[in-house]
């Protein structure tokens, strides 16, 4: 497997993922990708959008979301799938978790977003775009991005 970084992968964000992909003996370039952020080489149809914590993709979703449905839609036009990769820790392993989810936020604004109103405009992004959202800790992220696109 060779997997090919999108250039706009902050260096100092990716140290553990790229250990990661050495340790298991997997290839990887670093070069500006059309959606996205990891792609194999051995199925360029599935791209991996990683996100650092659910606070990042309520923001994309909800303060960007103009943007962030464009991106969508520019990847489901050329048959991408995109799976969203969130790396909120052991509390949020599937997107119903995302439902119980406290925004730190709410407490300075009663506009924020509430893990349930999240997991709504989630799941029905999932639905309408076929996207997925996948889970995991921050240590394990190389590891599940290798899974991801293995399959």
């Amino acid at each position: 497997m060779e997997i090919q970084i999108d250039t706009r992968e902050k260096k100092r964000a990716i140290v553990k993922i790229l250990q990661e992909f050495d340790k298991q003996g997997i290839r990887h370039i670093s070069s500006k990708l059309y959606v996205g952020d990891y792609m194999s080489f051995d199925n360029p149809k599935l791209i991996i959008d990683r996100k650092q914590n659910l606070q990042e993709l309520c923001s994309n979703v909800c303060q960007q979301h103009d943007r962030f449905i464009a991106e969508i839609r520019k990847a489901n036009e050329i048959g991408i799938k995109i799976v969203f990769l969130v790396e909120h820790g052991k509390n949020i392993t599937c997107l119903d978790d995302v439902a119980l989810w406290k925004n730190p936020r709410l407490k300075d604004s009663p506009l924020a977003v509430s893990g349930e109103r999240l997991h709504k405009i989630l799941s029905t992004l999932k639905v309408n775009y076929n996207v997925d959202f996948e889970f995991c800790d921050k240590r394990n992220t190389g590891k599940r991005i290798i899974e991801v696109l293995s399959l």
